[in-house]
């Protein structure tokens, strides 16, 4: 007798609860789970793929944009985003030539949404309030994750990223 890889599979995993006959226990019918997992039959990725649709790029269709400009939409009538925190968002999240942005407020939190020329080849998404972080795509493929501690670490450190993801000479690491 060999060692342990030697024994069948099952025996080889503590994590499978054998009844003390060396065997698996016969399980019953998950209620749930059989359903979730039949969700995905059929699934095609190649359609899916054709179907996908991206909701930061569609504020971009919604709103009137300006190179170098940030626009804002409220989505809230009543709840805004502070005012003196939107200035402020305003004033250090300077855009780059030929980009545009979308200040989406939603109340308590503030997503900005950037891209440059091409338009949506590279696209930028800054979330401010609550949870703060950046993320960044390029041509579709996601390349970057950033956290923030709070609201101000944020404003401190998302402008150099910021012009680092948007422009069209350096790319980001990204041919």
């Amino acid at each position: 007798m060999g060692g342990k890889g030697d024994r069948r599979n099952v025996e080889n995993r503590w994590w499978v609860d054998q009844g003390g006959t060396g065997q698996p226990i016969e399980r019953p019918p998950a209620t749930f789970g059989h359903r979730f997992f039949r969700s995905g039959d059929g699934y095609e990725q190649n359609r899916a793929q054709l179907r996908l649709t991206d909701l930061n790029l569609k504020w971009f269709d919604e709103a009137e944009t300006t190179p170098g400009t940030w626009t804002v939409l409220h989505l809230l009538p009543k709840d805004r985003f502070p005012a003196g925190r939107l200035d402020k968002v305003r004033a250090q999240l300077v855009l780059p030539v030929g980009c545009r942005g979308i200040l989406v407020d939603s109340g308590a939190s503030l997503r900005a949404i950037a891209t440059g020329e091409p338009r949506f080849e590279r696209v930028v998404e800054i979330r401010l309030g609550g949870d703060n972080s950046f993320d960044a795509w390029v041509r579709g493929e996601w390349v970057r994750e950033a956290s923030f501690r709070h609201f101000h670490d944020a404003l401190r450190r998302a402008p150099r990223l910021l012009r680092e993801y948007l422009s069209t000479t350096r790319g980001a690491g990204i041919a």
